[in-house]
């Protein structure tokens, strides 16, 4: 009767250890490198997401990867707008930052967002710090006037990123944090600070940190082949292939999909955009053979470095 109850034991454990080997080609491959992760869209609002994403970051850490967190704030800033009687206008995409629209961005990305950030990683351990791109000159940014049907548009205290400096963010990671950045940077040339876009924070972090990763997490899952006609999921594409599907973006995915463009040129080896609305979205991208949403990678002639990444390494469970 109890090699009977064994082999039932054996049997029901088995899918798990198969799982956990699925994932090891994946621990090798990864272990030691730097993944940047944008938080946004749903996940920064569900408290079951936001509690799975925290459990997702600290398991890359604990994984031997090193996870930097990159967030912006969207929702609570119009929130706490709306409180103070400020209005949310946008031009070209980009929040309309007034001098007291800028002290409510600074205060809900700095003193709400990432402090909630902060502290549910800090539940599973002292690894996350909390600092925003003003801490030691992190994230360098000018005035960004966008060009609206030909014509300069003041839209505020909107940066366009001119430097990152990546020191604060290296010694973090070598003492084993995991660095939570909120979008805000210094200004280059006034006393300012500067509401930067965080999809562009992000994957200019990713460029300047040499990540081996940046992952975008979205409210939709991936990039589709032919939206609204189709729900097809684009699993992988070029910089070239994504360079001439750009024009045709939505313009919410524009500022996602431009990121991963310019950390892939910039030396990034992958950047993927997600589905936040799902439950560990970041470790079935990372550790399963079939990832999900959508892999932007180098053109043909580094193409030998990471090709078929979905399926590659070889040695997963089938």
């Amino acid at each position: 009767m109890s090699g009977a109850v064994g082999n039932a034991r054996k049997h029901t454990a088995l899918p798990k250890a198969e799982i956990l080997i699925e994932a090891l080609p994946w621990l090798t491959r990864h272990n030691g490198k730097i993944v940047v992760i944008k938080f946004g869209g749903n996940a920064m609002i569900d408290e079951d997401l936001k509690a799975a994403f925290a459990q997702d970051v600290v398991f890359l850490r604990q994984a031997g990867l090193k996870p930097v967190v990159v967030h912006g704030g969207g929702p609570q800033i119009n929130a706490q707008l709306d409180k103070q009687g400020l209005v949310s206008e946008f031009k070209a995409g980009l929040r309309v930052t007034t001098p007291e629209a800028m002290d409510v961005v600074r205060m809900v990305l700095a003193g709400q967002v990432q402090r909630e950030l902060v502290g549910l990683l800090n539940q599973h351990g002292p690894l996350a710090v909390g600092m925003t791109g003003e801490d030691a000159h992190t994230i360098t940014a000018t005035k960004h006037t966008p060009e609206i049907e030909g014509e300069l548009v003041d839209i505020g205290r909107v940066g366009e990123i001119t430097a990152i400096d990546t020191g604060a963010i290296e010694a973090l990671l070598a003492d084993g944090r995991i660095p939570v950045i909120s979008s805000i940077a210094r200004s280059a040339d006034d006393h300012h600070v500067y509401n930067v876009n965080a999809d562009t924070a992000a994957a200019a972090l990713a460029a300047a940190l040499g990540a081996e990763t940046l992952m975008v997490l979205t409210d939709v899952e991936g990039l589709y082949a032919d939206w609204p006609s189709s729900d097809e999921v684009i699993s992988r594409l070029t910089v070239s292939e994504l360079e001439k599907l750009l024009p045709e973006l939505s313009s919410g995915m524009v500022p996602k999909m431009e990121g991963c463009l310019h950390a892939v040129r910039g030396g990034v080896s992958t950047a993927r955009v997600i589905d936040g609305r799902v439950q560990h979205s970041i470790l079935l991208e990372i550790f399963t053979d079939e990832g999900i949403g959508t892999m932007v990678v180098p053109d043909e002639h580094h193409v030998q470095n990471v090709q078929n990444d979905r399926n590659e390494p070889q040695g997963g469970a089938q």
